[in-house]
């Protein structure tokens, strides 16, 4: 009888700001990654502020200890009942290893314990990987909205929480 050894890893999230030193080091990995696939980053207007509580929240996910991930949610134009996620990003050693699931599940969380009744995101089709678990988990395209509404690659998401 022969044995097997599994490792075993957990996927942590914690709350951080989302102009800290983790934060922007992951943020950094996620634009580059957006420039390779689109030819430029996220040019989407945000100031850090609008990620903390009680309005918004950012968290970053740690593998076996070291940070892999991150996502936030802010109000979606100042509406005390909608969520817009933004900065879900998981390193691409992680991809397929249930980090951005469960970032999403901790900015749903937190936004639902904010009041957040809805929450609503855009991603590219250049990300097929992304739009793929955002269905996976129940979210529904929508309207395009934001600052990439007009761009015929954007695709919006939304669902309630």
């Amino acid at each position: 009888m022969r044995s097997i050894l599994c490792a075993v890893t957990e996927i942590e999230i914690k709350p951080t700001r989302y102009g800290g030193s983790v934060a922007r080091k992951l943020i950094a990995e996620l634009m580059a990654d957006l420039t390779e696939r689109y030819g430029g980053s996220d040019a989407t207007p945000i100031e850090a502020v609008e990620f903390d509580p009680p309005d918004g929240g950012f968290f970053v996910a740690y593998l076996d200890g070291s940070p892999v991930g991150c996502g936030g949610w802010r109000s979606w134009a100042g509406s005390e009942e909608i969520a817009e996620i933004k900065r879900v990003y998981a390193s691409a050693t992680v991809r397929g290893k249930g980090v951005g699931r469960a970032i999403m599940t901790a900015l749903e969380a937190d936004a639902r314990s904010h009041g957040r009744v809805r929450a609503i995101l855009e991603t590219g089709t250049a990300q097929p990987e992304a739009m793929a678990m955002y269905q996976a988990i129940g979210y529904q395209l929508i309207a395009n909205f934001g600052h990439y509404r007009d761009e015929p690659g954007c695709r919006s998401f939304g669902r309630d929480l």
